[in-house]
């Protein structure tokens, strides 16, 4: 893979609580599941291209799951250590739901969470590791230390709005502004526009 450009601030610095969940009391129990969504995926970065992604999500993952994996980002000073004891939490967490485009097979999603939004809204964070290939995994090339896929979508009261997917990100905590901080292998996160359920 030809070296990138690495935007550190992808999603910009974002607090702890927006990219994880806040906790759940009066949240979780908002979203009826499963919840079926698609979108129309524009990645710009090497075209552009599209194509259709399908989000199915069947669990919302736990305030003890959540607050497990923020333990390792914020106990842990390494970036690359940090990452990596990350990488092998989230793999351990059991399957919340899927992530498919019409070309390839269905990617399990590990994590899953929902917070309230404006006007009946919600704002969901999707995360999961990253598909490596057996070249990748032999050559052991810069790509490998960004391992997870992050998608953040808005939706309104009819689940429908847009959203954003880092495809090859790492993840460590600003020690200045105590904030969450994305770094995206990638030049541009992928747009996901027009989301609404999958019928």
């Amino acid at each position: 893979m030809r070296a990138l450009l690495v935007p550190k601030l992808a999603l910009g610095a974002l607090a702890l609580s927006a990219i994880f969940g806040a906790p759940s009391t009066g949240v979780l129990a908002q979203g009826a599941l499963p919840l079926k969504l698609t979108a129309f995926a524009i990645n710009m970065n090497s075209g552009p291209k599209t194509a259709t992604v399908d989000v199915v999500i069947n669990n919302w993952s736990t305030d003890a799951q959540r607050d497990a994996l923020l333990a390792i980002l914020q106990e842990q000073k390494d970036v690359y250590r940090a990452n990596q004891a990350l990488l092998k939490a989230l793999q351990k967490m059991p399957k919340v739901g899927y992530i498919r485009t019409p070309e390839r097979l269905a990617w399990d999603l590990r994590y899953a969470r929902e917070n309230k939004g404006e006007d009946g809204g919600r704002q969901l964070v999707v995360a999961t590791d990253r598909p490596v290939g057996f070249a990748e995994a032999r050559n052991q090339p810069r790509s490998m230390d960004y391992p997870f896929t992050v998608i953040e979508m808005r939706l309104n009261a009819e689940d429908k709005g847009e959203g954003k997917l880092l495809y090859g990100t790492k993840l460590y905590i600003d020690q200045k502004t105590k904030n969450l901080v994305l770094e995206n292998y990638a030049q541009q996160p992928v747009r996901l526009n027009e989301i609404h359920p999958l019928k």
